[in-house]
């Protein structure tokens, strides 16, 4: 492989064949990048309901805690 590419101009390295492996490759990255996104988003949405079920969850047991004494 480095045989092929060392009798090459550099643009050819550089430029053509990752502009190549983009345009193969395009759908595939964009793909894995936008599962990704929406993993962290799902994630930050799941930590922020279980948070904020926890906050309530601890109010309402303070709450009621102090009331029930009467």
């Amino acid at each position: 492989m480095r045989e092929i590419f060392a009798g090459l101009p550099w643009w050819v390295k550089w430029i053509a064949v990752p502009v190549i492996a983009l345009v193969v490759f395009g759908g595939l990255i964009a793909t894995v990048v936008g599962f990704v996104i929406g993993l962290l988003f799902k994630l930050l949405v799941f930590v922020a309901l279980v948070g904020g079920l926890i906050y309530i969850v601890r109010k309402f047991m303070a709450g009621s805690s102090s009331r029930g004494d009467w």
